[in-house]
């Protein structure tokens, strides 16, 4: 192995399987060995015998659903507030004078701080769930967008003047196309994080969904279902980063290439 060497599209796959192999023989291991109680954590056989029940006689899949449709309806919600303004902080100065400092404090307060608020102004339906997602992904998306488009070379934009572009010229032809790879690398990382918020607004004043299922489960000590329920949400993240990655490595090939 040599740094930066690339490898091949199987070779990736090849490392990738195993490590999750490796995983789970040594998970193996520690509980079927009697090296781990069960009591405290599952084994795979007992994991997977609980999942099925979860899905096949206690309506999980259901759950599933509704923990999905939280997830982008927060994250759609937020992208489509926080990329125009990230924009626009990315463009013109004063707009980031003006916003930056305020998004860079509130990008640090914690989504699930603002659960017990959420809950008094918007009770416990979806609405309370939909904000907890909003609220820990749109000051990170717009900072974030922020630094992209402030980041675009600055002979393409002299080039634009040069052509007589004008200034909404500048931002629409030259700014937003530079930045939209990276725009859109980082909407695929904070759906990501979209992902911990969901489980956090469920854990509290929810009837459904996979961080409630997470929750019931630990009353009864069922460490199988948590531990389905865990790798239910990784499974889900991974497809859809994979997604993600592959729209964009088509929107923007040149980029990637």
């Amino acid at each position: 192995m040599r740094p930066l060497e690339p490898i091949s599209s199987s070779s990736r796959l090849l490392y990738g399987l195993l490590f999750f192999i490796l995983f789970f023989v040594a998970w193996g291991c520690l509980t079927l060995g009697g090296l781990v109680s069960k009591t405290f954590l599952a084994d795979p056989i007992t994991m997977v015998k609980d999942g099925y029940d979860l899905l096949v006689n206690q309506g999980f899949a259901f759950d599933i659903g509704m923990t999905i449709w939280r997830v982008l309806g927060g994250f759609v919600l937020s992208a489509l507030i926080a990329v125009p303004l990230g924009i626009l902080m990315g463009a013109y100065k004063p707009v980031e004078a003006l916003l930056e400092p305020f998004v860079s404090f509130a990008r640090y307060l914690p989504a699930s701080a603002f659960v017990p608020l959420l809950i008094l102004w918007a009770g416990i339906g979806e609405t309370q769930k939909l904000l907890v997602i909003f609220i820990g992904a749109v000051f990170q998306i717009i900072l974030m967008v922020a630094v992209s488009v402030a980041g675009t070379r600055r002979d393409l934009v002299e080039a634009a003047y040069t052509l007589g572009a004008s200034d909404r010229g500048v931002v629409r032809r030259v700014l937003i196309p530079a930045a939209a790879p990276d725009i859109g690398e980082t909407l695929r990382l904070v759906l990501g994080w979209a992902w911990t918020y969901v489980i956090v607004a469920e854990l509290i004043g929810a009837s459904s969904g996979i961080g409630y299922m997470i929750i019931n489960s630990q009353a009864l000590l069922a460490t199988g279902q948590i531990i389905f329920g865990i790798i239910v949400i990784g499974l889900i993240g991974l497809v859809s980063d994979f997604a993600f990655k592959r729209v964009n490595r088509k929107l923007f090939a040149w980029r990637f290439a």
